[in-house]
């Protein structure tokens, strides 16, 4: 493998994710031992290397352009990485230390993981946890570890740990079944409101999943409302007569015991949606990343276990 940093230059790419971290030459320099001119030089050889401005300068701080928050999200995870590893190499690292990003999403991240990550904090309390909650699907590029979702993308590269299979009810308040009636088959639901939710990278309605003839089939409903971003909207319109809903049996299982929603459609049930836990499959894993993996994988399964029995 060609050389392509030599010792200087991996010394400037230290110093310019301490002054990205700082917002200043000056405090980075205080903190590396440096005068500020020495900083700013580093920087500015960088610059000239890569052809681009990664500061913009003022009196009183130094900001990140565009161009270099993109180069400093990669700086920072590579340079972790090389931390890590030598840590790891070098047998310094009796137990996990470090930061881990993860992506989740606002549902199973409020129902299933954020419940379990204190016991994680309790077994592993120098593992601190960078938690990103949004429906959205992130790019690991941004610096992010790990991250759940319940549709993993095609030809993505990456590697995908199965969380859970989450049952889909399709549920509605009393009130509204007494007003519009009960759907008991698939063809009854065009005459009903159906709450639907939007899907962060196409803008459009999750079709429901529905059991018929033997297997599970999309079926397309319509409704007067719809809710993008919070899954959440969709069940309090849902628990106050907004309309017939599909959604995780997780999210809706208070309401169901205390019979503020009620199961419709049992028939035609027993589709599910499966969470994993994603990360890329290409890049050196810390050991911090790893437990928290294996915690989640273990916890979750027991979870699943005991609400079968």
């Amino acid at each position: 493998m060609p050389r392509h940093f030599d010792d200087l230059m991996l010394g400037s790419l230290e110093l310019f994710c301490l002054s990205a971290e700082l917002e200043s030459f000056t405090a980075a320099a205080a903190s590396a031992g440096l005068t500020a001119a020495a900083v700013s030089r580093s920087i500015s050889r960088l610059e000239a290397r890569l052809g681009v401005q990664l500061f913009a300068r003022t009196t009183r701080r130094v900001r990140l352009t565009d161009s270099g928050q993109n180069y400093f999200e990669q700086c920072r995870l590579t340079l972790n990485q090389l931390v890590e590893a030598e840590r790891e190499i070098s047998g310094k690292q009796k137990s996990p230390t470090g930061i881990v990003r993860m992506s989740l999403p606002t549902s199973f991240g409020h129902f299933r993981i954020l419940p379990l990550l204190p016991e994680f904090r309790q077994l592993y309390p120098a593992v601190q946890l960078d938690l990103h909650l949004s429906n959205r699907n992130i790019d690991f590029a941004e610096g992010f570890d790990l991250a759940v979702r319940g549709r993993i993308p095609p030809d993505s590269g990456l590697i995908a740990r199965k969380l859970e299979d989450a049952r889909l009810v399709v549920v509605a308040a009393p009130d509204y079944l007494r007003r519009r009636g009960t759907p008991l088959v698939p063809g009854d639901l065009a005459a009903h409101d159906c709450i639907q939710f939007l899907l962060p990278r196409t803008g459009q309605p999750v079709p429901w999943v529905l059991h018929q003839l033997g297997r599970e089939v999309e079926w397309v409903t319509h409704g007067g409302i719809q809710c993008s971003e919070d899954i959440l909207g969709p069940v309090t319109l849902a628990r106050h007569g907004g309309g017939l809903l599909q959604t995780a049996h997780f999210l809706v299982e208070p309401d169901l015991k205390q019979g503020s929603l009620v199961e419709v459609m049992q028939d035609f049930g027993g589709a599910a949606r499966a969470f994993s836990l994603l990360y890329p499959a290409n890049r050196h894993m810390p050991q911090s990343v790893r437990v928290l993996i294996d915690f989640l994988v273990q916890r979750l399964a027991v979870r699943v276990e005991v609400a079968a029995s």
